[in-house]
């Protein structure tokens, strides 16, 4: 069983987060903490093995208590807030958070299908150190694809995703010449305030992709939350487009999608990147990105939070390039020049 923590300083909150946990007996509820400062004694003498985490509370902030927990021991914490402290939610990814929901999440609404997703979700949350140590190491490797006109990146990128494109983007240059459209899985419903944040750290402009608009250079676009984005049109005249189709590989937005289309509309002149994330989403699409003539990376093992979507997508045999996080950004503009 999963030995779970809940840690907010709303009673009520609380109450919410167990009856949803004891809707599975996977979970094991083995405590409550009331204040930051009660988190972090629980944490280190419960030992527990998934803890969910509130952002504003007494004594201590979850931003603290996320800190102050990681200099010592690795737990998987998943952040549970509001709409307004939504930014500092990301925030708490790039100290160690793995996932964030917000509260509004856990009401009487949630539907069978979204609760099973984030129960699943969970889970493998709760198991990543066991996964990571068990996976197959795939070496970074190259190769040289010929010169083409670039007029678009798709990127792909889930659990660990906020922290690595906060890293991409700190590194790429801000004249980047072409377009990037990121599916980043996000069941918060956060998807405006992670561009807000993502912005911070690049000068290029970030921002939720809108119904039917063309990707410039200069802009990178955010799939909103629950919804497919999929880019349609040819060549440089292509436009983002929205579905309401089921789910694919359990995901809503699926890189895979995004993907698909964008190899159907630009063919040889697309470049894809698989980034961190549980899963296999994005390998599909990294197929067809290939089978269509365009360049295909993912982020190697050693700097993947979680070495499941790039890992399948490398096992496809349709990736061409292996990188570390901190040279994709490098060989990006390299192959956009």
């Amino acid at each position: 069983m999963i030995k779970t923590l809940i840690v907010d300083d709303s009673a009520m909150v609380r109450d919410i987060l167990r009856d949803f946990f004891e809707g599975d007996t996977a979970f094991n509820i083995i405590g409550e903490a009331v204040d930051g400062e009660d988190a972090v004694n629980k944490i280190f003498s419960l030992s527990p093995d998934l803890v969910t985490m509130d952002i504003e509370m007494p004594k201590m902030n979850g931003l603290q208590v996320i800190e102050t927990v990681m200099k010592k021991v690795s737990v998987p914490i998943v952040v549970i807030t509001s709409q307004d402290t939504a930014k500092t939610a990301y925030e708490a990814t790039l100290k160690g958070a793995l996932e964030f929901y917000s509260k509004d999440t856990f009401t009487a609404s949630l539907s069978t299908l979204k609760r099973q997703q984030i129960y699943e979700t969970l889970k493998r949350i709760s198991g990543i150190k066991a996964q990571k140590t068990a996976s197959l190491a795939v070496p970074v490797f190259e190769k040289q694809p010929e010169k083409r006109n670039i007029h678009a990146v798709v990127i792909a990128s889930s659990t660990g995703g906020p922290k690595a494109l906060s890293n991409f983007f700190s590194i790429l240059p801000g004249d980047f010449p072409v377009p990037i459209v990121i599916v980043q899985h996000n069941s918060s419903g956060f998807d405006k305030n992670f561009a807000q944040w993502l912005d911070t750290f690049t000068s290029l402009n970030v921002k939720v992709a809108d119904e039917g608009e063309t990707p410039k250079a200069g802009t990178v676009y955010i799939a909103q939350t629950d919804k497919h984005l999929m880019l349609r049109g040819s060549g440089q005249n292509c436009f983002l487009r929205y579905n309401d189709d089921e789910p694919e590989n359990n995901q809503k937005p699926a890189a895979d999608v995004l993907f698909r289309t964008a190899a159907e509309s630009l063919k040889e002149s697309v470049i894809s990147v698989v980034l961190t994330g549980m899963g296999s989403d994005g390998a599909a699409g990294t197929q067809k990105i290939r089978e269509m003539g365009g360049i295909t990376l993912a982020q190697d093992e050693e700097t993947s939070l979680i070495y499941g979507m790039p890992k399948a997508a490398a096992e496809t045999g349709c990736v061409d390039i292996v990188l570390p996080l901190d040279q994709i950004p490098e060989k990006l503009s390299r192959l956009t020049q």
